[in-house]
This record gives C-alpha cells, sequence and structure tokens, in this order.
C-alpha cells in the first residue's frame, strides 16, 4: 500500500526532528511504546476510537448504552494528551474500560493489539478516517462511523482524494451522520447510500453533571465574585482571549473567567491580561476563599468547564470567533443560560442553526454585536420551554446506533 510506503520513508525523518525537541519525543515515545500486556487474555473487546476531548465526552452516552447492552469490554484509543487524561480519569474505576493511546496508525502495532485481543467491533467517532486502522479491523470485525461529519473545508480535500478514500470507505460497515449533508457528502465520497443513515448529534445524549446550589455558591465563593456577575469564557482559542479581554473592559460589574481550550496555552494568557492592565489569578493559586477582588480568573485545570458555566451570567463559547468551527453550544444551555458564539461554527453549524431559530441563544459577528447580546441577555431570560423542547428533540442518537448495529450486523 501506497500509505504505509509514504510513512516507512517518513519514519527516519521524524526521528531526526525529534532528537531535537523533547516534546516531539514525548509525544511519539507515548504512541509508538506502549505496553500493551495488560490486553494479554485474547478477551472480547469493543474498541472505539476517538480523537480528543470532544469526541472522549460525547462517546460517553453511547458507551454506558454499550455497557447496558453487550458484555464485551471496551478498548478506547485516543489520539491527544488532553483527550487520553480525560479518558482515565473519567473511567478509572471502570475495570472493563481500558484507555490506550492511538498508535499513530502504525500497521504492525494495531496487528500486535489485534493479536492480544478478540475484537468484536470498531467504532470510529467522527470521520476519524485511519487506513491501517480501519482495513486491520475490517478484516476480523464490523467498522462502524458514529456521529460523522464532513466540514465544507474537510469535504473540498476529501474528494480530491476520493479514488484513495472510496477503498478504504468500502470496509466501514455503518456510518451514522450527523445531518443529511453529512449523509450526502459521505455517500458523494464513496460510501455505500444503504448503509449510511442520519441519526443527529451524539452530544445530545452526553450526561451533564448537576449541580447543587450548594455547590455553585462554593465556587463562587472561591473565586470572589463578591456581588459581581460572572462572565465564562469557555474554550477560548488562540485569537479570541485578546478580543474577550477588550470587551470586558467594556463592562462594569462582571468578574471574567477564562477557560482556554488548551493548557498549553496559560502563559501567553497571562501575558495578555497583565498587558491589559487587569488583576488576575490562576484557579490552581486560590487556596481558601480569595479575599482580595480580582478581575480576570484564569482557569488552568481540566474538566472544570461545565460547572463555571452552571453558575455564569454570561457565557461565550469559544472557537467561534476565530476559524476553528466552534465547541459545545449545548454546556451552557444544559444549565438554562443562553450562549454567545462568533460568526465559525462549521462544526455546530446545524446546532447553532436550531439555537437561533428558538431563540435560545445569540450570534455575534463583531465586539459592537457582542455587546449588544451581553446587554439582551441581561435583560431578558431563557424560555425554557424552548430549550426542554430544543433537547427532546434531538436526544436518543446513542439509542438508534444501539438498535441499527443489531439490527443490521446481527449484533
Amino acid at each position: 500500500m501506497i500509505y504505509n510506503l509514504l510513512r516507512i520513508i517518513l519514519y527516519p525523518i521524524l526521528i531526526l526532528t525529534s532528537i531535537f525537541s523533547l516534546k516531539e519525543r514525548q509525544f511519539f515515545k507515548k504512541r509508538l511504546f506502549q505496553n500493551y500486556e495488560f490486553l494479554s487474555g485474547n478477551r472480547k473487546y469493543i474498541w472505539i476510537h476517538c480523537s480528543s476531548v470532544g469526541e472522549v465526552n460525547l462517546s460517553e452516552g453511547l458507551i454506558r448504552k454499550l455497557q447496558n447492552e453487550f458484555e464485551e469490554n471496551i478498548l478506547m484509543s485516543v489520539f491527544t494528551d488532553t483527550g487520553y487524561s480525560t479518558a482515565k480519569s473519567r473511567y478509572k474505576n471502570n475495570e472493563k474500560i481500558n484507555i490506550i493511546y492511538f498508535p499513530l496508525d502504525d500497521i504492525f502495532l494495531i496487528k500486535k493489539i489485534l493479536k492480544k485481543i478478540e475484537v468484536k467491533l470498531l467504532i470510529i467517532v467522527e470521520t476519524e478516517i485511519w487506513p491501517n486502522l480501519i482495513k486491520e479491523v475490517s478484516k476480523k470485525s464490523p467498522v462502524v462511523l458514529v456521529n460523522g461529519r464532513i466540514s465544507d473545508r474537510s469535504f473540498k480535500r476529501y474528494k480530491i482524494l476520493k479514488n484513495i478514500l472510496s477503498p478504504i470507505l468500502d470496509d466501514i460497515s455503518l456510518f451514522f451522520m450527523q445531518s443529511q449533508e453529512d449523509s450526502k457528502r459521505i455517500i458523494e465520497l464513496g460510501a455505500k447510500v444503504e448503509n449510511v443513515k442520519t441519526i443527529g448529534n451524539l452530544k445530545f445524549d452526553i450526561e451533564f453533571e448537576d449541580y447543587s446550589i450548594d455547590e455553585k455558591n462554593e465556587l463562587k465563593d472561591l473565586i470572589g465574585t463578591n456581588g459581581r456577575k460572572i462572565f465564562v469564557a469557555g474554550s477560548t482559542r488562540e485569537g479570541e482571549d485578546e478580543q474577550i479581554l477588550s470587551l470586558y473592559k467594556k463592562l462594569s460589574k462582571y468578574i471574567l473567567v477564562i477557560v482556554p481550550r488548551h493548557l498549553e496555552r496559560i502563559e501567553s494568557i497571562e501575558k495578555m491580561i497583565i498587558d491589559n492592565g487587569l488583576k488576575y489569578k490562576k484557579l490552581s493559586e486560590i487556596d481558601g476563599n480569595l479575599e482580595d477582588s480580582y478581575e480576570v480568573i484564569l482557569v488552568d485545570q481540566m474538566g472544570i468547564l461545565r460547572k463555571f458555566y452552571s453558575i455564569s451570567d454570561i457565557a461565550f463559547v469559544g472557537g467561534t470567533l476565530v476559524n476553528i468551527g466552534g465547541h459545545s453550544l449545548l454546556e451552557p444551555l444544559f444549565y438554562k443560560k443562553t450562549p454567545i458564539f462568533g460568526p465559525y461554527i462549521q462544526n455546530v453549524k446545524d446546532i447553532s442553526k436550531e439555537i437561533l431559530e428558538k431563540k435560545i441563544g445569540y450570534k455575534v459577528e463583531n465586539e459592537k454585536e457582542f455587546l449588544e447580546a451581553i446587554n439582551e441577555v441581561e435583560q431578558n431570560s431563557l424560555e425554557n420551554k424552548n430549550i426542554k423542547i430544543f433537547f427532546d428533540e434531538n436526544s436518543k442518537a446513542a439509542e438508534k446506533i444501539i438498535d441499527d448495529i443489531k439490527l443490521k450486523l446481527k449484533y
């Protein structure tokens, strides 16, 4: 296969470049030199592949239903460090779920894993097309793609590679796509019509944590709100924090909580806050309730965004003011908070469209519109009935997937 030949040519180059980069050495070591002995015993597994934190989170409801319906263990492979640590933390007390780093589609490592386990099903979360993973597993079990989504940008790239992509898609038994447009696109790229089904978004099956009034008040006291309103900027990406800080300086009686998507950006965000002349505190450095009144709280911990959304008065969803495509709009909505988001929403196109139609969120193009949206949120309360309808109409995607796996694959 040309793909594997290119990989062999690329390996020496990667080895050479990693000699000069500790970060790169650690990246490859974690993924290419894992110990798989804990998988020994030829136990039966459902293999679930996720890319990052987002896929780990949205697969939660599906995993719960898989464990209720089937007796197999779960092997979850995750590409990113943050996704891996999130999965390890979430399932640390579940003996039937094993977590590994995705071995970078290395054919020899995938074969090594398949010798140690009896794989009964491979579930790929979203459109992660890894040729060796799909090809090797399809020889032993069905392969299913869930929550499939093909953005405008990805579709253009995939069309160029259609002749290469089509044979890989032939090895996938079922495609569960998010929207009719996604279904149409995967068929155009080579998936068989009879294997494609539109079932909505798994994000609606995520079990969000409920927080008590006491828990919320404790968090408010911890960050020292002192009666101020709370502006939470969640999952911010490079290029957004400076916009949020500029906007914040035009507000009064607010404390700003910045929750960056990637923790490695903490240091650069600190510099921006200092350059803006604002007083701040990192969450990890708060020892007991804050006595001083800080303007900005910089969250340098994973897994706490939802709790901050639950106490927010203003909730901004990141990845939307820059061309990333958007992160979860559902998280603030679950806590009855009006999401404000920017124009770059290609990753959440259908969800954002419905949110705007039901008037339970705001899309803003610039700072002026952002300030107007904040004013609207301050003046109006959400129509909780519309939020309930929104969630009810889009739920049970995981259940539909399980039913179809049983019916069509005779699983």
